[in-house]
């Protein structure tokens, strides 16, 4: 089995508050064997000097949507199956080339995108999937137009791959097995209104406390777990009590909630920099008025909610929950979340917490010996300046996914 032995590197070990030096690490196929203060010895391996560079884990992104193509959701109705996974396939290599080897699809991607970046047919990162996000009739993934009437039509469009609607606890259940059966990762419900839907008011509730039990008993028989696009305090609470793991979003989260969900264990996923992006650009690529008035009510918040949060020790994940032509903007959430929160703390949400969510820990975002070795060479110290990691990975000397090389630059 091959080996890579990398040597004159700076080490970035999220589990330590400062740089490693004069460490060396060694991969073997597609994991790291040994990180190590001194010398390694490994006569038959391809040794590459990292020149001082800083050398650290991939990164996760925790909330993405792959096949969300478009910032104007109802625009996916007119998008063929063909063209979405051409423009997945798009997506997801910037996702990887700007150093995010490992991210969790919280609505959309199929075991077959799946398949297909596992198989390395696609370049891309490492998949989780939910599959579609599931929400009651008039809710955040109930995208019908007003003078739609009966059950949508499932017709083999981009729309018809993100959403799914269920109303009762019979048809809750035969939802999540659903997605169950095609095998995801994890499930995603929705519990509140959202922004990029039209009629849903953000304090609204979805999901009755039974309807989510529901979900959460059939997502743990199969040994999965339900995560949940909430807002308001009222929605936060009527998840943490019905056992989900975690919540998306979380902007207008209150101190008795944060509260609740350290007690339970629950992870916050966060995406401020969907709300600025929005702000931003949106309008140009066809969301309305309503829905941009509704992002205003929650952007203020998204700060708030990290401070709150952090106050009561709920681990906070990485997430972007980037649309369309909206997702170059990927890496510019840290830099938001550097406002209140340190280098290392971020760097620590987008690689040991993100593998806390996946429930990898050991095998994602370390330097754990027997972890995959999906490593960053930084040309400079994300420590000391979290800049080296924005934009589309023009500081990233090196990617690494699996122990293959995605992109290899030492000039």
């Amino acid at each position: 089995m091959s080996q890579i032995l990398f040597r004159n590197a700076r080490i970035l070990d999220p589990a330590r508050d400062e740089l490693l030096e004069g460490h060396e690490l060694l991969i073997e196929g597609g994991t790291i064997r040994e990180l190590s203060e001194g010398p390694i010895r490994a006569a038959s391996a391809e040794v590459i000097d990292c020149a001082g560079r800083v050398l650290m884990p991939g990164l996760i992104d925790c909330h993405v949507h792959v096949v969300l193509s478009e910032v104007s959701i109802p625009r996916l109705e007119s998008i063929p199956l063909t063209l979405m996974t051409a423009r997945a396939m798009t997506l997801m290599k910037g996702m990887i080339d700007r150093g995010f080897t490992t991210v969790r699809d919280t609505g959309g991607a199929d075991w077959g995108l799946k398949a297909a970046v596992d198989q390395g047919l696609i370049p891309g990162p490492r998949l989780f999937i939910a599959g579609r996000a599931i929400g009651p009739t008039g809710g955040h993934s109930d995208p019908r137009r007003r003078t739609d009437h009966g059950v949508r039509c499932h017709c083999c469009n981009a729309m018809a791959f993100t959403m799914a609607v269920a109303d009762g606890i019979a048809e809750v259940q035969k939802a999540v097995r659903e997605e169950m059966r095609q095998g995801c990762d994890q499930v995603k419900i929705m519990m509140s209104g959202g922004v990029a839907s039209p009629y849903d008011p953000l304090d609204s509730l979805q999901f009755s406390e039974g309807e989510v039990r529901a979900a959460v008993e059939e997502a743990h028989a199969f040994g999965r777990y339900v995560c949940a696009h909430a807002y308001t305090p009222e929605a936060i609470e009527r998840a943490a009590r019905c056992g989900v793991r975690t919540i998306e979003h979380g902007n207008l989260i209150d101190e008795p909630r944060a509260r609740m969900m350290a007690e339970r264990g629950m992870f916050l996923v966060p995406n401020l920099i969907a709300y600025y992006a929005m702000r931003e650009r949106a309008a140009e690529f066809g969301m309305d008025a309503t829905m941009l008035e509704k992002n205003e009510l929650v952007i203020d918040g998204g700060l708030r909610s990290l401070e709150i949060c952090r106050r009561h020790g709920v681990e906070i994940a990485f997430g972007s929950d980037l649309l369309g032509q909206l997702q170059a903007d990927q890496s510019r959430e840290f830099a938001l979340r550097a406002q209140v929160m340190a280098p290392i703390e971020i760097i620590r949400s987008a690689t040991l917490v993100g593998a806390r969510v996946l429930r990898q820990e050991g095998r994602l975002g370390c330097l754990d010996p027997g972890a995959h070795a999906d490593l960053l060479l930084v040309d400079g110290d994300p420590l000391a300046d979290l800049a080296v990691l924005s934009g589309q990975g023009e500081r990233l000397a090196m990617i690494m996914k699996g122990g293959a090389f995605h992109k290899f630059r030492l000039n």
